[in-house]
């Protein structure tokens, strides 16, 4: 019996009980470009098409920004299949996505330095 707390899918005892590509009817390449830590969430939208089992617990993880890279981790497929999953939520409008923001913001050099040096100190 899976347990409750993995998804669907998964079994303590025999692992995953599907291969992760099934999960996305082989497909490998998501419609809609996601970074690993691209933010995800979910539009309160119900989805008007039918969607697998993982769509559905991807979709519940969404209830807040979740980056990719989460999701991933929280369905314990790989991020290709996991990009493919959200890719479809994003098209039926069940989810938006933004790219994670980057500022063009210079380092600070001493601050590097201190981190380092509590690193060292730590090892």
């Amino acid at each position: 019996m899976p347990a409750p707390q993995d998804g669907p899918l998964l079994d303590d005892a025999a692992g995953r009980l599907i291969r992760p590509y099934t999960v996305s009817n082989g497909r490998t390449r998501p419609t809609t470009v996601l970074d690993l830590l691209s933010l995800v969430m979910a539009t309160g939208s119900e989805p008007q098409v039918h969607l697998g089992p993982e769509h559905t617990v991807a979709l519940e993880l969404c209830g807040g920004p979740t980056s990719v890279a989460e999701i991933a981790a929280h369905l314990r497929l790989p991020a290709v299949i996991t990009k493919v999953l959200l890719s479809d939520l994003v098209d039926c409008g069940a989810v938006t996505a933004r790219a994670p923001a980057f500022h063009d913001m210079p380092t600070d050099r001493s601050l590097l330095e201190a981190v380092l040096d509590g690193l060292r100190r730590q090892l």
